[in-house]
């Protein structure tokens, strides 16, 4: 909660400056539910990117999610609403707590993981809309606050290099947005950037199983 909330605030205030009512913001955390693909809509909202394009990066940007919930996928139930939702709930931060904590031995696992996604999601939700309220009742300098995503994949890359102790997966990133952002400039990096990472990582793979 104390992580999503203020996030949330962020991605809220930030959405608020491109004047579609606040509510937007409410059913963009419902039914998008994806942070740092949400930070990205609005900077291509922002600068009027189409919808190609948009689709196109977060499902780039979202990919990883894959792996979270195939490496997951034994723990969920094997069909059902409560399937799909935890699939759909499947973020950064949920991951980490379902990968790192078991469930209580009173409480059915399934219910555990249930209440663990809806209760981030209910944090997500919560602080997009007050977020989004504040920057449209209020004269809110946002400038820097678009940072709030960058500091918060600094944070990861941080958790995961103590976790993961091998800097081959972070060098491939460095290499590749510089190369992205030499051949194609900042405008169209981002894109560049993860589709030449996630080439390099399986080339990377299927050379290490050859």
């Amino acid at each position: 909660m104390f992580g999503y909330v203020p996030l949330g605030l962020a991605f809220g205030v930030l959405f608020a400056q491109l004047d579609y009512a606040w509510y937007y913001a409410t059913l963009m955390g419902l039914i998008v539910y994806a942070g740092a693909a949400q930070f990205l809509a609005v900077g291509l909202l922002g600068a009027g990117a189409g919808l190609v394009e948009i689709g196109l990066a977060t499902l780039l940007l979202n990919a990883r999610h894959v792996f979270y919930g195939l490496s997951l996928a034994p723990r969920f139930p094997p069909r059902g609403a409560s399937r799909l939702y935890l699939m759909f709930g499947l973020t950064d931060e949920t991951y980490a707590l379902l990968a790192s904590r078991k469930p209580p031995p009173a409480v059915a696992a399934t219910r555990f993981y249930l209440l663990v996604t809806a209760l981030n999601q209910a944090a997500w939700v919560a602080g997009c809309t007050l977020g989004a309220l504040l920057g449209g009742a209020l004269s809110i300098d946002t400038r820097g606050l678009e940072f709030t995503l960058t500091a918060l994949f600094v944070v990861l890359v941080v958790e995961q290099a103590r976790a993961i102790r091998d800097p081959r997966p972070f060098l491939i990133a460095l290499v590749s947005g510089a190369v992205a952002l030499l051949v194609v400039g900042s405008e169209h990096m981002l894109l560049v950037a993860l589709g030449l990472a996630m080439l390099l990582l399986f080339l990377g793979r299927r050379r290490a199983y050859a």
